[in-house]
């Protein structure tokens, strides 16, 4: 079977066009990544969610009442934190399980501040400092000495100084965000030289655990990057507690007790704020990222983010098989499934995420989306095309009301490649026109011709009749097709006596001008035929064919001029509204029985 035949075959055309949409569909969507900001705010809006916190964790704020009271953030030497260290250590029965400070102490300032410092982080045992790593891509070589692009190279890094980091543990502050600004990852690990750094949130999620007799896990791949699944909104861990009221000694030990204490700024003027993905509209402190990583980690509420690969498939499934719908359908079941499709596929994402996979939710909604419009468009496109074509095949034939008539029942409604169907079939021709055009010069006989089949065809049109053909002098129309209207076959008797009588007044003004009489005989009949396109694919006419066509035309060719010859058929069905006299069988129609009766219309 070749391409062509393919392509013709009715019922694998729509598979063909079903699999290229999906192909061009599935590379917009899952690889080009058109939705790709929109899909990404539809995750964040489905997925992150806040939840019932419990209380593991406190967050301490540098806040604008400290800056207020102690001064401006780049004025305080280290005896600030060393008192707030040392104010959380003064009950030995209620001390915090850790303490994470979310600021940097690099290099050495005053000596007392920095001892200070570090003998208070050493007395308390559970604090963490932070570490931060400039970050980048780079070209390096791994352990099998083969060059690779590591897209979190380390180009510097910065840890405490070196008493404090002595008596402390460490844990990097790196923060990133993805291309649209918003902080939907953790990134577990940094690699300076010298070995792996955990982030601040695990360091502090692990020795919680070990203080707690129990351990944290981690994905299965460890992976440097994690999905944060946020459990507070902005201001969730915040609870208005001050670092300049834990030095005056205003917070009781029973707000911190067996608590993560995670002290770091929290003003807007220190810059520490971020876009994250429980929340477009407000910004989140630094520290209550933390807060949220280090209870993800608690909780062990990892999510992992399914294979692109798996998604990009599942993707152009789904799109070849609603477009293959689409095709098939009209619009109410496309729409129908256009819309189960896209609910099915973002309440599957969310039961997905609840059970630990981060599917991209909008990836699908958008390829139906795409593909539904894409079908809509097209439906129409063909639509239009259909009426055009319905418009050129049918204006020559029949009135423009009866074409208006057929684009309104719509072009699916016709079978035309042809129908059985009850028709009323009239034929009139003109009596001795072989012997008029032998005499008459060729333009007089067009003459003649034009004057009389515009008659004949305007009294066809007139009585919404569809006008077959002309030959010769002959002329054909039907009434039944393509749409059959009411009273069909009395019409065609109508037009059949006022083209005898239009006949005769053409006769009078020719007989003026040119000296010449017109006579015409007409036959109609009624039955079944076959009407629809017929011809080759490049030549088409819109005709029927059978008995009852071929007894019409009989009919009128046993017509005398001026006279109308009908069958019984249609005396009987018009029986009281029509006038006529049977001829017996005196009037033989060839091919026909010797009893079939033919009737003159009186």
């Amino acid at each position: 079977m070749n391409i062509r035949s393919l392509w013709t075959n009715r019922k694998i055309r729509p598979v063909i066009i079903s699999v290229l949409a999906a192909m061009l569909t599935t590379l917009a969507v899952g690889v080009l990544d058109v939705a790709g900001r929109l899909d990404r705010w539809a995750e964040d809006a489905i997925y992150q969610k806040p939840r019932s916190l419990d209380g593991k964790i406190i967050v301490i704020g540098i806040d604008d009442k400290a800056l207020e009271e102690i001064g401006p953030y780049n004025t305080w030497d280290r005896n600030i934190m060393a008192s707030a260290l040392e104010e959380l250590a003064k009950d030995p029965e209620n001390l915090p399980a850790v303490v994470a400070i979310d600021t940097q102490y690099t290099g050495r300032t005053i000596q007392e501040a920095d001892q200070r410092l570090a003998d208070a982080a050493g007395k308390l045992g559970n604090v963490i400092t932070a570490t931060f790593a400039s970050i980048g891509p780079a070209v390096v070589e791994d352990e099998n000495g083969k060059m690779i692009l590591d897209k979190n190279a380390v180009y510097s890094y910065s840890r405490p100084y070196k008493e404090l980091e002595d008596v402390t543990a460490q844990g990097h502050i790196n923060a990133m965000t993805d291309s649209d600004g918003i902080m939907r990852h953790a990134l577990l690990t940094v690699s300076p030289e010298g070995g792996k750094v955990y982030s601040m949130a695990y360091t502090a999620a692990k020795m919680y655990a070990e203080n707690n007799g129990y351990d944290i896990l981690l994905p299965g791949n460890e992976s440097d990057s994690l999905y944060v699944s946020y459990s507070a909104l902005p201001g969730g861990y915040y609870d208005g507690y001050s670092i300049y009221d834990l030095i005056n000694g205003d917070i009781g030990s029973d707000a911190y007790a067996g608590r993560i204490v995670f002290i770091g700024p929290y003003a807007v003027g220190l810059q520490d704020t971020f876009f994250t993905a429980i929340d477009h509209g407000r910004q989140m402190y630094g520290v209550e990222y933390q807060a949220n990583v280090t209870q993800m980690m608690l909780d062990g509420n990892y999510k992992r983010e399914a294979a692109k690969g798996w998604q990009i498939l599942a993707l152009f499934i789904v799109c070849f098989a609603v477009f293959y719908i689409f095709q098939i359908k009209g619009n109410r079941v496309s729409s129908v499934v256009a819309l189960a499709a896209i609910s099915l596929s973002i309440i599957t994402s969310y039961i997905a995420y609840n059970n630990g996979i981060v599917l991209h939710p909008l990836w699908i909604p958008a390829g139906v989306f795409i593909l539904y419009i894409t079908a809509i468009a097209i439906r129409y496109a063909v639509s239009v095309f259909e009426k055009q074509q319905i418009t050129r095949t049918f204006e020559r034939y029949v009135a423009p009301e009866i074409v208006s008539e057929i684009l309104n029942e719509g072009p699916e409604n016709l079978s035309l490649g042809g129908k059985l169907t009850d028709i009323a079939v009239l034929f009139v021709d003109v009596r001795g026109f072989t012997a008029m055009s032998e005499r008459l010069s060729p333009e007089n006989v067009v003459y003649i011709l034009n004057r009389y089949l515009t008659m004949a065809s305007d009294c066809v049109e007139k009585n919404g009749g569809t006008l077959d053909k002309f030959v010769g002098d002959a002329m054909m129309a039907f009434w039944g097709a393509p749409i059959a209207s009411d009273d069909f076959l009395y019409k065609a008797v109508v037009t059949a006596k006022e083209i005898v009588e239009g006949a005769v007044s053409v006769s009078k003004e020719l007989t003026k001008e040119i000296g010449e009489e017109l006579n015409v005989g007409v036959g109609v009949h009624f039955g079944p035929a076959v009407v629809g396109n017929m011809g080759s694919e490049k030549h088409m006419d819109y005709t029927a064919i059978g008995d009852t066509v071929n007894t019409a035309a009989r009919l009128e060719a046993n017509a005398p001029g001026g006279e109308i010859y009908i069958s019984r058929e249609v005396a009987d069905r018009l029986e009281g509204r029509i006038k006529y006299s049977s001829l017996g069988n005196t009037v033989r129609l060839k091919g026909k029985s010797p009893d079939f009766e033919v009737l003159r219309l009186e």
